[in-house]
């Protein structure tokens, strides 16, 4: 018990609070973001307009976005934190777990909306019961203008899209240990052969020169994918420590009846002037 007489635990409106707030300052700054095409995502088909330096920059966005996201939001749950009263340990080590608690909630939430997109942008099941015969997410994603080239043609061309799927699952082969076997490069030059019109010589020199294209493909998007990785784990964890520094900092300014003002100060609350946070 405090020296208030209150329990001393999290404050969960104050927590909630910082986290919706943590949560939008998250969404505005990576909208603006995408707006202006800063993602570690290439915005072209393929991986291959991604550069190392823009790798970096998106990285050191991710950081600057987990700096503003968690410090205003761990700095809230702080300040809206009920006055506790006791040491000063102890307060700021509470007022350090209402920021802790603050992060893990925004990511929650994060977390959830970003499931809830990706579940409404996946590919409809198809009419048999099963996704993943007429379509390739990962193909279409990776190495679509490859597909594109294996099957281009002059004449027209009936629908693909089995055709494409099942081309791309053995295209994605070309980064494994064993590459595209022998087997699966026949079969795929007579598929190209026959849709194309090529001789089998020409769908031959095609489906080899492709699957040479998907290799390097598949080589920068699995080292994109690392250093994405790498760069939401390295603003997650710095997003921590922050939530916790702001949350004692705002504490502190609760414990000291200090307000921000938006002159870039703080002055003294007293009695006898209302100051609106």
């Amino acid at each position: 018990m405090s020296s208030l007489g209150e329990p001393l635990g999290l404050r969960w409106r104050a927590i909630i609070g910082g986290a919706v707030v943590a949560s939008g300052v998250s969404f505005t700054l990576h909208a603006f973001a995408a707006g202006i095409g800063l993602s570690v995502m290439s915005s072209a088909p393929t991986w291959r307009d991604s550069t190392p330096l823009l790798w970096v920059i998106s990285g050191i966005y991710l950081l600057f976005v987990a700096l503003c996201a968690f410090g205003v939001g761990g700095y809230i749950a702080g300040r809206l934190g009920a006055p506790i009263g006791t040491d000063t340990v102890e307060t700021e080590a509470l007022d350090g777990l209402q920021g802790l608690a603050t992060w893990g909630l925004a990511i929650l939430i994060a977390a959830v909306l970003a499931l809830g997109v990706a579940m409404a942008a996946s590919p409809a099941v198809s009419p048999s019961g099963g996704a993943g015969a007429t379509q390739s997410v990962a193909g279409e994603n990776i190495i679509a203008s490859e597909l594109d080239e294996l099957f281009r043609s002059p004449r027209a061309i009936p629908d693909l899209t089995y055709r494409r799927a099942e081309a791309s699952r053995i295209l994605l082969k070309a980064s494994s240990h064993s590459g595209v076997g022998s087997e699966d490069r026949d079969y795929l030059a007579t598929v190209v052969a026959n849709v194309t019109g090529l001789d089998r010589a020409g769908a031959q020199d095609r489906v080899e020169r492709m699957i040479a294209a998907s290799r390097v493909e598949l080589h920068k998007a699995r080292i994109a994918a690392l250093l994405q990785a790498f760069s939401i784990a390295a603003a997650l964890l710095v997003g921590a420590a922050v939530a916790w520094v702001s949350a004692v900092h705002g504490g502190r300014d609760r414990e000291a009846r200090l307000l921000p003002v938006w002159r870039w100060g703080r002055e003294e609350h007293s009695p006898s002037r209302s100051v609106v946070a």
